[in-house]
Formats: structure tokens, sequence, C-alpha cells
């Protein structure tokens, strides 16, 4: 099964000229036989980025209608959008998303045919009391509420703790905390499902990611690969951090 490295530009770069720069870059110098690369750009830039395997930070709920400043799976997909990240931490804190919110933005992505990047993950206060199992399940069991087991096999999933995020002051997850939690994530799945969805599904780990740790996430912590927030901005550093994994 191939690895996949997600890149999550953010609010970032500041203009047209510089995304485009950067994604010319990226698919030119990050490019690896056995290792997926996507890119998961700002709205205002997508239309404009032409190339495989690209990813937009958020989608509405409903599929047209008035929802001022949304953006829908029609027009994601009419851009050449694959990918989808959802619940991110940064939407669940400053926009208030909860997991409803969440699980029918999954479901508008699977019956689009696009690929949803679901984050979950516990915060420093949750994690220090050592609340992060109850987070994670109820996290993941109500945002795959409904969604059948061959749809599923469609949703990428990624461990990414709130308190090792590098804009929230990041430290790394452990190498053996982050395989712990993966091995209660697919545990989970298993028992949503079966063993079989559980082996299928992809489960990623991010925060903090670097090139010094990357390879060590994917070979000792059983991640399927990673994904990667300010470190996707730096064209060198990203570039390592695919070589790494491939």
């Amino acid at each position: 099964m191939k690895s996949i490295i997600i890149a999550n530009w953010k609010c970032n770069p500041n203009s047209l000229k510089e995304a485009k720069k950067l994604f010319s870059e990226v698919n030119k110098k990050a490019k690896a036989k056995n290792t997926d690369v996507v890119v998961c750009a700002p709205f205002v830039y997508l239309g404009l980025l032409k190339g495989k395997n690209l990813g937009a930070q958020n989608v509405c709920f409903e599929e047209k209608g008035a929802f001022t400043g949304e953006v829908s799976t029609l027009m994601l997909k009419d851009l050449g959008v694959e990918y989808v990240i959802i619940g991110h931490s940064e939407r669940r804190k400053y926009f208030n998303e909860n997991n409803l919110d969440i699980n029918k933005k999954i479901k508008i992505l699977l019956e689009a045919k696009l690929k949803p990047i679901l984050c979950i993950g516990e915060t420093k206060q949750e994690f220090e009391a050592h609340l992060k199992p109850e987070v994670i399940e109820t996290q993941l069991t109500e945002a795959l509420k409904d969604i059948k087991k061959e749809d599923v096999k469609n949703v990428i999933i990624v461990y990414e703790p709130v308190w090792a995020i590098s804009s929230n002051g990041g430290e790394n997850c452990s190498v053996d905390e982050t395989m712990t939690s993966v091995v209660f994530i697919r545990k989970i799945i298993s028992e949503l499902y079966n063993r079989d969805t559980s082996d299928i599904v992809k489960v990623l780990y991010g925060g903090s990611v670097n090139s010094f740790n990357s390879a060590d996430y994917i070979k000792n912590a059983r991640v399927d690969g990673l994904l990667v927030g300010a470190s996707s901005l730096d064209l060198e550093e990203f570039s390592l951090i695919v070589k790494s994994v491939e």
C-alpha cells in the first residue's frame, strides 16, 4: 500500500504567484513512486493550480443553495479536487464545527466521490486528564455515523493531537504514543465495521512533522502517511519529508 503525504497550506501563501510557484515546485521536486503527495490549498487558488492529487481544506455540508461564503462538492469536483480535509482542530476551535457538522460533510463528500481526510485528536488538557481514548472514540464514532462499510474505506483518518500542532507551539507526539493511538483507532473501526475494513482504512499522523521525524513515524508508528502543516510551505523541507518516507 502506498504511503500518502498531505500538505495542508492552511491560510497560506499570501499571493497567487507564490501559490503557483510552490505548487509547481512541489510537483517537480517532491515526486515519489511509492508515495502519493496531496496538496490542500486555500479555495481561492484551487481553480488555478493544475495537477494531480489536489485537495481542499473544507467543504459545505450542502450541495448548493443559499449558503453565503461556502464552497460545495460540485464546485470542488469541477476544479479537479480529489481530497478534502474535514474536522481539523482549527475548524473545530475557531469555527465551532462539531461532530454532527463533520458527519454531514463526510456523507456529502462520499456521495460526490471525493475523499474525506478526517482529522481527530485530543487537546493538551484532555491528554493530561487521560481522556484521549474517550475523545478519539467519540470523534470517530460520531463522525462516521451511518457511513456504510463500502464507503468508509475511502475515508482517510488523521490522528492529529491538538497539542502537537506547530501553530500551537506544538511538541512532537512520541512514536510510541502515536502507535498506541493508531492501534486504538483501528480497534474502533474494527468494532464499528470489521477487521478487514480496519486494515484497509488509511490512518495518518499529523502534528509538528518535519524531515527529522517523518521516516520514524512511518516505519515505527504504523501510520500510512503524514499530514504536514508548516513544513509543507518550505519546499526543501517538504521534499526531504517525502524522500524520507519514500
